[in-house]
Formats: C-alpha cells, sequence, structure tokens
C-alpha cells in the first residue's frame, strides 16, 4: 500500500496560454505540500521557465525526468510531453496550446492506467482548441470516462459547504429535458450514493434531488418530467436502500439553505448546479469526477485567458483540488479494508429514509 507522503501525484499542465502554470506553481510553493505527495507535472520545463519568469518566481525548481520511475519525495517533477519549440501566447487561443494540453494529458492519462502515479489533477483546458481527431470530447470527464470505460459516471462539484452532482453536464439546454429520464436520474444517484460512501467516507449519506421546472413542475401545471421521471427515479433509490428525497425547487432550497442538510445535491442540468455552488464556493471549489476507477479533481475554474500571466490568478481551487485528490485516494483504501472485512462494514438501513425535510415549492 501507498504510503501518505509518497502518493504519486499527477499533474497536467492544461492550456499553456492560460493560468495553469500560475496556479500549479503557486501551490507548490507551500513546501508542506512535499511533506503529503510526490508531485509530477506533466508539461514543459520550458514552458514552466516562461510562465516562473512572467511570475516573477524565483523559490521553485522542477527536477526534469523523463519518467516517473525518477520521481522521489521532497521534490516536484515535471516530465516534458511536448514539442520544446512551441510558442507560448499569454491569452490566446492558440492550436499549439490545445495539441499541448492533449498531450499532457494523454501521456497522464497512460501512467495513470499503469499504475505509475496514484491520482490525477487536471489544469484548466481550452474546450475548444483541444479538439482533434485525437480528442473529440466536450471535456476532461468524457475523455477519461472512456479511458477508463466507466459507463456510469458523474461530474461533482465539491466544497467544504456544497457537494452538486448534474445529470446532464455539458449540453445544450435545448437539449436537456429529453435527456432526463428515470434511469438517467437514478444512475446519478446511485453514483453520488456510492462515492459518499467510498470516497467521503460519509456512512449514510443523504442527497437531496432537483426538479427540472419550475416549482419542481407544480404537480405537473409547469412540467410533466417530475412526475414521469424524477419522482419514480426517487422511489427506486429508496428502495435499493439510498437516502434520496425531493424534488426540491432549486431557488427555494439555496435560498432557504437548507442545503446544510444534506450532503450533496443532484441537480438536473448544469448551470442548475454550478451557478450557486460557484457562487457560495468559486475560489475553492473542486471539480471531481465520481464514479471512475481512478481520482481525477481539477480546479473549478477555466483557462482565465484574461489575467494569464499577470499574477493575479489565486491558487485556491486547485490547492483544494490536490488536498481532496489525497484524502479521497486514502478514503478509497480505508473504504477497500472495510469492504474485505465484512465484521467493519456499516450498511446503510433500507428503510431508514428521513423525510423531515419539507420545502414549499411555490415562491414569496
Amino acid at each position: 500500500m501507498t504510503q501518505h507522503n509518497s502518493i504519486r501525484v499527477g499533474i497536467t499542465h492544461g492550456d499553456i496560454n492560460g493560468i495553469g502554470y500560475e496556479v500549479i506553481m503557486k501551490t507548490l510553493l507551500d513546501p508542506r505540500i512535499l511533506d503529503m505527495c510526490t508531485p509530477i507535472v506533466y508539461g514543459s520545463p520550458k514552458v514552466a521557465a516562461y510562465h516562473r519568469k512572467a511570475l516573477n518566481i524565483h523559490n521553485l525548481s522542477f527536477n526534469h525526468i523523463r519518467s516517473t520511475k525518477e520521481a522521489h519525495s521532497k521534490k516536484a517533477h515535471i516530465i516534458n510531453c511536448i514539442d520544446e519549440n512551441v510558442r507560448v501566447e499569454l491569452g490566446k487561443s492558440t492550436r499549439d496550446a490545445g495539441e499541448s494540453s492533449f498531450m499532457a494529458l494523454d501521456r497522464a492519462c497512460s501512467d495513470l492506467q499503469n499504475g505509475f502515479i496514484d491520482v490525477l489533477i487536471t489544469a484548466p483546458i481550452n474546450k475548444d482548441n483541444i479538439q482533434s481527431e485525437n480528442f473529440n470530447f466536450p471535456g476532461h470527464t468524457e475523455f477519461l470516462a472512456e479511458a477508463f470505460n466507466a459507463e456510469d459516471y458523474a461530474m461533482l462539484m465539491v466544497s467544504e459547504t456544497l457537494k452538486i452532482g448534474v445529470v446532464t453536464a455539458h449540453l445544450p439546454l435545448s437539449r436537456v429535458a429529453e435527456n432526463i429520464t428515470k434511469e438517467a436520474v437514478l444512475s446519478k444517484i446511485r453514483i453520488i450514493a456510492k462515492s459518499l460512501q467510498q470516497d467521503f467516507s460519509i456512512t449514510k449519506p443523504r442527497i437531496a434531488v432537483f426538479g427540472l421546472n419550475p416549482h419542481a413542475g407544480d404537480n405537473g401545471l409547469l412540467g410533466d418530467e417530475e412526475k414521469e421521471f424524477i419522482i419514480p427515479a426517487i422511489n427506486q433509490a429508496q428502495k435499493e436502500g439510498i437516502i434520496a428525497l425531493g424534488p426540491y425547487p432549486a431557488d427555494g432550497f439555496f435560498g432557504a439553505e437548507d442545503y446544510r442538510k444534506f450532503d450533496a445535491i443532484l441537480a438536473m442540468y448544469h448551470d442548475q448546479g454550478l451557478i450557486p455552488f460557484k457562487l457560495a464556493s468559486f475560489e475553492r471549489g473542486v471539480n471531481y469526477t465520481a464514479g471512475l476507477p481512478i481520482v481525477r479533481t481539477s480546479p473549478s475554474h477555466g483557462t482565465a485567458y484574461q489575467i494569464a500571466g499577470e499574477d493575479k490568478a489565486s491558487p485556491e481551487s486547485f490547492r483544494q483540488a490536490l488536498y481532496l485528490a489525497l484524502d479521497i485516494y486514502k478514503n478509497r483504501q480505508i473504504y477497500n479494508e472495510i469492504s474485505k472485512n465484512p465484521l467493519k462494514r456499516y450498511d446503510v438501513n433500507p428503510n431508514q429514509v428521513d423525510e423531515s425535510v419539507d420545502i414549499e415549492a411555490g415562491e414569496n
């Protein structure tokens, strides 16, 4: 079993013209990080040096290695994955930047598949310039799901106060309703419930499920998706012993701060979940892919071209992504140990469904 201080953390550099290197380097400036793990950046020593100079960072150096076999604790490492002659054009979306993003991700993913690194943290990519014959996905999540043969997975936004998953992630709003089915909602409830247990060590997680329509449909007055798909999914989840409640109207739920009564929330679409999440947790939020056999986290922000190279980017979200990856890795080890020993297992009581939270559908 890998010891805590030698967890090998793979870090992809993301878009070389954005703030990826800035948040990576600012995080690794804290010497305590090297006591927790062995960071290995998949990127370019030359590009890292360019950003270090632009940001006037002098007290951080990367140990240039050719493979993870050369990595050892107490140092931050970097593996070159791209053409050393690539141009950095701060704040611009370029084909070179997209290709560099993919090459680093591809190498890190391969090492993760082979067990050469233990967890993966991905710096932000530009979802447009990375598109190619090799990468034809809406984002990291879908790419990694295919790479690790995961049919069911969920984007889970995580902070100290909120965990929000979505049924439909990177979809046009015009296509959301047709993708809200009983099977889709139930799948995400199951994934989130399992993740809360194995990844976050929550024995009996409580999950709030949102409606799709205003007022959660108002008994069919404002839409039928709740009655036809969402409520049947919740009922089935409860039969399986999952404490899932709802559907709740999203506006009243956050307005009354009822999210504090739950361990996680399942929203129906991207902005329904991510707007309140980023409003409450933008600086410290983390994007976690639940349901994968591996641990992958990412900061909740994008490339932030507008401030690239200006020393204005906060590393807090990236730092939290690193901490979360380490925590989940350790929690999974504990969960697996308990699973091997039935005497230590704590099962959720299928009959213990608490209906005490009652949120009015109407608006004041």
